[in-house]
């Protein structure tokens, strides 16, 4: 996410020039309405950077077939649906300094295989493929890795860090400098959170709430430079130790003699190869034979799934209660696309979704 970090890093530069010593840059200044533009452009990548996650991690899920590898299925369940929550604290954020969160578009999209947003220069590909250990190590570990990784006993060794951890803490550093009349005039209508779909998500109404938004989505994907836990109690695994305990086979447990105190030597994940969907990799939908099952079904997903992206866009620009049709909209998606992954493609192995935008159902 190296680009991804000089993209948030150029919103801040282009508009938080007030704050420069807050951000260690160097810039003629600039007034206040284009600090606050500057963050707020900021703001919107890190909510594409937050979904743009969410299908690879989905593909990978969807693969693994009904009834097998529960545990691995289990912490890929539970690292998308806090993915999910962090871009709805990312949104939250945005609304809160009068923001718009732009959702409803083609863009917002990334393509597949290709870098996350922004990341032109970085060296990480992210593909839409069925669940293995290689792809978990060497894209899902990459993506959510810490600025300083922990070691544990028997635990893989890994690439040099890419995070855009350190440049959310120059966000949250503007918006301390910015102080609490970036949110005069803020709209309570804005905010999205608790329930059942969104248990975590807090409102975001000044300063320390949108501090401690940005922390929440921080250590829930990195830990913390002393923990795979976050700092507040309850938190569980870091994302990253998460999908290390798959790659390891086991689960992380403390252990007071080692330094850090913690060791992949607690209960086993198990791992069969042979329940996974050999599904495509990077699906796209005019790749499918005309008049197929598999090209009918990858269409009406690829409605659905932008659907819910024009749903999400109404509840996160001021109208919180379509997130009863977000959430039905997703079980939908759920259900296709698993439909999708034991469905033979017409060309070569199982199909799979292609999220791609579709305003239309042909």
């Amino acid at each position: 996410m190296l680009q991804m970090k000089r993209e948030l890093l150029a919103g801040l530069e282009d508009g938080l020039e007030p704050h420069a010593q807050a951000l260690g840059v160097h810039r003629a200044r600039q007034g206040p309405h284009e600090a606050l533009r500057g963050l707020r452009k900021a703001l919107q990548v890190a909510i594409e950077l937050e979904h743009s996650t969410i299908p690879p991690y989905l593909y990978a899920l969807y693969s693994l077939m009904p009834g097998a590898n529960a545990e691995i299925a289990g912490l890929i369940s539970s690292v998308v649906a806090e993915e999910m929550a962090h871009m709805a604290l990312a949104c939250n954020v945005l609304n809160a300094i009068g923001g718009k969160p732009a959702i409803d578009r083609p863009a917002f999209i990334p393509k597949y295989p290709g870098p996350l947003p922004g990341t032109v220069e970085d060296q990480l590909t992210v593909d839409l493929a069925p669940f293995s250990i290689v792809l978990l190590r060497d894209v899902f570990m990459v993506i959510e890795q810490p600025e300083e990784p922990l070691h544990f006993a028997l635990a893989a060794g890994t690439a040099g860090p890419l995070t855009i951890g350190g440049f959310y803490e120059r966000v949250k550093g503007a918006i301390k400098h910015a102080g609490e009349a970036v949110f005069k005039g803020r709209d309570p209508a804005r905010q999205v959170y608790g329930g059942i779909a969104l248990p975590e998500v807090i409102a975001v109404e000044n300063v320390a709430s949108a501090c401690e938004a940005i922390d929440a989505i921080v250590e829930q994907g990195e830990g913390t430079s002393h923990s795979p836990l976050g700092d507040r109690a309850g938190d569980e695994l870091a994302h990253y130790y998460r999908f290390e305990e798959i790659v390891e086979g086991r689960k992380l447990i403390p252990a007071p003699k080692h330094k850090p105190p913690w060791a992949y030597q607690g209960e086993v994940i198990p791992f069969d190869a042979a329940k996974v969907y050999p599904s495509l990799t990077n699906p796209r939908s005019e790749r499918y034979p005309a008049g197929s099952a598999a090209r009918y079904a990858c269409d009406t997903f690829n409605y659905t799934y932008t659907s819910l992206l024009k749903v999400l866009h109404e509840t996160f620009n001021g109208h919180p209660g379509r997130l009863e049709a977000a959430v039905g909209l997703m079980e939908s998606l759920n259900e296709q696309a698993r439909g999708m992954m034991a469905m033979d493609s017409g060309i070569g192995g199982n199909a799979g979704p292609s999220f791609e935008y579709r305003p239309t159902n042909p």
